[in-house]
């Protein structure tokens, strides 16, 4: 081992070159061949494959392979992230030869082995080149393997469990277990509203006041009768005899999770419940994930009978969420327990998760929270959201306040998101005939500005910092308003509008906007136009907002590029899909009515504030956005703006089916030549005629 995580051998990297890969195809198909040998259509094949899973990990993972054999190969599809274990893996390795080490990093599609020998690698090399293997969760994956010089590895280095959080083992006997999860009578009554919620994937009871997971509060004035269950009378006094709790509490919810089930992750509000949030793990372990908002993710193991224990800096700024999946990434060595998931990628493989019940006790708030945390504190920063806009002029303020200047504010963080372009936006920019003049009317960082380089295409934003972020990126860029664009009329031959005008918060703002791009199309000039829609589940397929579930933030939407569910040998572009890490600190408010939000029936009504990753259940709403790291360029923020994990709020409506085609379908001398689903967007393209 050259470090942790490094493996480097006497050799120096050489080029990444096609004549290893077909050495590889020739040998496993027939060691006689010779050099002018026509490859079959399955070796053809197979050597496409494993090119694009070189291509694949070279350009996400930064792993460069190469053409001649060394000790150490990259098994891409061989990995923790898309099911493959430790224990299906080695076996397959081993009647090889004799491996030195296999490196399995978290959520990683791919994996690392050494072998003593450099014979043993490239005997590894070219018989599990294109072999079937069974996975975890028993389905088949094809693994490619290519030579590496190197394997690195990041190594997230000694973490400690976040400041107030005690996980505490074995707290009750397993005869105490049987009889407390023998004690819920799921079967009784449903119609009892009082004790009994469900939700749609898992069992749900609640105790003492019902815990409301929309904005994760209870309603003080309405406790459920009957109070806790007598049988945790004696085990509550025991554990505060015993200091691991300090207040008695007064609501429990019981939550029954299968495999494959998980929570989304949160912050219990504030206000709500005492500086105490106690959880026990029947049935099954589980590994609970907590994330600070500079974006330190610290997995922790909670074994099955164990209490986790949240206080101070752990309840109030830490989200703690369950990713939804049927194995956790767990320590491979025996006899570890509770605690941290150490960044050890040779003693990690996959667990198989159980039924798992956790009862989850708090104690509700009487009085308003006084926490150290006063920036993310709903008592004591006072936050109340804005009121739909009953004028030209409000809506115009709001989206100043909840657009602009948000956007003006996140600028840097979130072009570091923005790095996978949607493949039909690609599609359509490389339909265009060469030469053609086009205008990406809400630019940002100028993902789609250097596509098609047979194209000449400038940007306009209305955020000053994204179009200095794309002049820096040599992209030709200007400051501008999608209401105004200060481009000549008839100059464009195409135009694209990509998740802005959901951000216009009035439906006559919104036509104005498409109006806008017509203006600046040529007779026969055609636009692309998506926006967020309001069915995140469309013909009963659920869009990536709703099924990822890793750390992202997005103007439109966005996966984390470490994408662990998908394969390195299929390399293809992932669709950004949106917002879905901490929770929003301003209780949510009930949902508006109306289509479009601007009647004057609704004017005074405020804006729901979105929980991430769930379904839209208002059309007008602010979707929260969680920033990390520095400013805007050249602007500073205030007091709240400059704090890590500084809170802002964007105004989207979401478009219903049909409301794009319907907005389309009131401007003159434009034809709707196709209109479309796309992951959780809304899509049309017109032609000016």
């Amino acid at each position: 081992m050259a470090g942790a995580g490094t493996w480097a051998g006497p050799w120096t990297a050489g080029p990444v070159g096609l004549p290893g890969a077909l050495v590889c195809v020739r040998t496993v198909m027939d060691s006689n061949h010779h050099s002018n040998y026509k490859l079959t259509k399955t070796e053809k094949k197979f050597l496409r494959k494993q090119i694009k899973a070189r291509h694949t990990l070279l350009r996400h993972e930064g792993v460069e392979t190469v053409s001649y054999a060394t000790q150490s190969l990259v098994v891409a599809n061989g990995g923790l992230g898309n099911g493959v274990g430790r224990s299906q893996l080695l076996p397959a390795l081993e009647k090889c030869g004799l491996v030195d080490s296999l490196l399995m990093p978290p959520n990683k599609p791919y994996s690392f082995v050494r072998y003593k020998t450099a014979e043993e690698a490239r005997k590894a090399y070219v018989t599990l080149n294109g072999k079937e293997i069974v996975g975890d969760l028993g389905q088949k994956i094809i693994l490619y393997l290519n030579f590496v010089e190197k394997a690195q590895w990041k190594e997230l280095g000694l973490q400690a469990l976040p400041p107030g959080l005690m996980v505490v083992e074995e707290i009750i006997s397993s005869e105490d277990e049987k009889m407390l999860l023998e004690s819920v009578n799921w079967a009784e009554d449903i119609d009892d509203q009082n004790v009994q919620k469900s939700l749609k994937h898992r069992r749900v009871k609640h105790f003492g006041y019902e815990f409301h997971y929309e904005n994760n509060n209870v309603d003080k004035d309405k406790p459920l009768p009957g109070g806790l269950p007598d049988i945790w009378d004696s085990i509550l006094e025991k554990w505060l005899k015993e200091g691991f709790i300090k207040h008695k509490p007064d609501q429990l919810t019981v939550n029954q999770y299968e495999p494959g089930h998980g929570i989304p992750a949160h912050i219990d509000t504030h206000s709500a419940f005492e500086d105490e949030i106690v959880s026990l793990s029947l049935g099954s372990e589980i590994v609970m994930d907590f994330k600070h908002p500079d974006g330190v993710t610290v997995p922790v193991m909670l074994p099955r009978r164990s209490l986790l224990v949240m206080t101070g800096e752990s309840r109030y700024l830490w989200t703690h969420g369950i990713t939804p999946r049927k194995f956790d990434t767990v320590q491979a060595s025996k006899g570890h327990k509770g605690g941290i998931i150490t960044s050890d990628v040779g003693d990690l493989t996959l667990s198989k998760r159980g039924i798992r019940t956790s009862f989850t006790f708090r104690k509700v708030r009487q009085t308003p929270c006084n926490c150290s945390y006063p920036l993310v504190c709903d008592s004591q920063t006072k936050q109340t959201s804005p009121s739909l806009p009953g004028s030209a002029r409000e809506a115009s303020q709001l989206e100043r306040e909840h657009v602009h200047r948000v956007y003006e504010e996140i600028a840097g963080h979130f072009s570091s998101t923005r790095h996978t372009p949607w493949p039909r936006v690609v599609d359509f920019l490389k339909a265009l005939p060469s030469g053609s003049l086009v205008a990406d009317v809400g630019c940002g960082n100028g993902k789609y500005l250097g596509i098609n380089q047979d194209l000449y295409m400038i940007g306009c934003d209305r955020s000053r910092s994204l179009a200095d972020i794309c002049g820096e990126r040599r992209f030709q860029a200007l400051v501008g308003d999608a209401l105004a664009v200060p481009l000549r009329s008839g100059s464009c031959d195409a135009c694209l509008s990509i998740a802005v005008i959901h951000h216009l918060a009035t439906a006559e703002r919104r036509v104005a906007a498409l109006r806008e791009l017509v203006r600046l199309l040529r007779p026969g000039g055609t636009a692309l136009i998506y926006v967020w829609a309001m069915e995140q589940e469309y013909n009963k397929k659920k869009s990536k907002y709703l099924r990822e579930n890793r750390v992202s933030q997005g103007k439109e939407q966005e996966t984390d590029s470490d994408a662990a569910a998908v394969p390195v040998s299929l390399g293809g572009q992932v669709p950004d899909v949106g917002d879905q890490d901490a929770p929003c600190c301003v209780p949510a408010i009930p949902d508006c009515p109306g289509e479009g939000g601007n009647t004057s029936d609704v004017t005074d009504a405020r804006l729901p504030v979105h929980t991430n990753r769930t379904s839209f259940h208002a059309q007008d709403l602010l979707v929260p956005w969680h920033h990390k790291g520095s400013p805007g360029k050249d602007k500073p923020v205030g007091a709240a703006g400059s704090a890590p994990g500084a809170v802002f709020h964007r105004y989207y409506h979401v478009f219903r089916e049909g409301e794009l085609e319907a907005a389309c379908q009131t401007l003159s001398g434009v034809h709707l030549l196709q209109s479309y689903y796309d992951q959780g967007n809304w899509c049309v393209v017109l032609q000016k005629v």
